[in-house]
């Protein structure tokens, strides 16, 4: 008696499509609050309360989480600053002076910064396409960044938020790298993440407190609330797990293809939330970057045809 394959489950897929949407909501979000509470103390707030909710696994994980705690904390401070603190209050920032839009197109650099940064400290090689892929990015970046304006360039008058994003990218890049970096592989995601969380609040505090004493840093509209446990559900505790989900249903691969999402999902977000404008130079920028990504970071075992098996 001869049985059939089973078809994959469609789930993982549908879990994937949505997961760079929930990443894409943070952008969103934090514009839309950063008008009513400070950006330090807002990624402050997000990242206490990722790490309180996830508190009960670093409780039911103790075995593995004090030991790491105590052989490990200078790496999980890192890790702190560079992903919660740079990309958290500096992100935050960054949306006070620029566009989501902006922000979206230019922190979808990351793949490629990440090629840059393992082959500049760890000595990695990189191949043609993943060069080539880098050089169009870049040159993405410079459209958007420049508003696609030769003026722009040549008057050195940059706008200080789309210059804030590009540093959260490469500080994103520099976090991705440490995150999977060996003395860490060993912990379960979640428990991982719940400690980093833990730094990254601490990493926001001291200029927190200090906006805290600047006074009016608070938000007291119940919108505004709303809009930060968005960004505590959604854009962090929702995006990661789905992710995660992804990357063991589908493998690490196929996973990061779906990422390619994060620009559309993005623009589309913050034109129909935020009434922000669509520009030609997005247009072009937008391409390039994508095509930059693709181009070095398509994973190339999906590239290749299937070998026909022999008869």
């Amino acid at each position: 008696m001869s049985s059939t394959p089973s078809s994959p489950s469609p789930l993982p897929y549908l879990v994937m499509l949505a997961a760079p949407l929930f990443f894409s909501t943070n952008l969103i979000f934090g514009r839309y609050v950063t008008g009513e509470v400070t950006p330090f103390l807002l990624a402050t707030i997000r990242w206490a309360a990722v790490a309180a909710i996830l508190s009960p696994l670093l409780y039911l994980h103790r075995d593995t989480v004090v030991p790491l705690l105590r052989t490990r904390w200078r790496r999980l401070a890192v890790l702190g600053f560079l992903g919660m603190g740079i990309c958290g209050g500096g992100i935050y920032l960054a949306l006070k002076y620029t566009t989501a839009t902006n922000g979206t197109l230019i922190y979808t650099t990351s793949p490629v910064l990440i090629i840059l940064l393992e082959r500049l400290f760890l000595g990695r090689r990189s191949h043609f396409r993943e060069m080539a892929g880098t050089l169009l990015a870049f040159a993405g970046v410079a459209v958007i960044v420049l508003r696609g304006s030769l003026e722009t360039a040549l008057s050195l008058s940059f706008n200080i938020g789309d210059l804030l994003v590009f540093a959260g990218a490469i500080s994103w890049a520099g976090y991705s790298i440490l995150y999977r970096s060996e003395p860490l592989r060993h912990m379960g995601n979640m428990p991982l993440f719940a400690l980093v969380a833990i730094f990254g609040a601490l990493s926001n505090l001291p200029i927190a407190l200090w906006e805290l004493v600047q006074g009016d840093a608070m938000a007291t509209e119940a919108h505004s609330w709303a809009a930060i446990a968005g960004i505590v559900l959604i854009s962090s505790l929702l995006a990661f797990s789905t992710f995660q989900f992804g990357v063991r249903a589908l493998g690490a691969s196929i996973a990061g293809v779906f990422m390619y999402l994060l620009p559309p999902y993005g623009v589309g977000l913050a034109i129909v939330f935020l009434g922000e404008e669509f520009h030609a130079y997005h247009a072009a920028g937008i391409a390039l970057v994508m095509a930059g990504v693709i181009t070095a970071t398509f994973p190339a075992k999906l590239l290749g045809r299937p070998k026909a098996k022999p008869a």
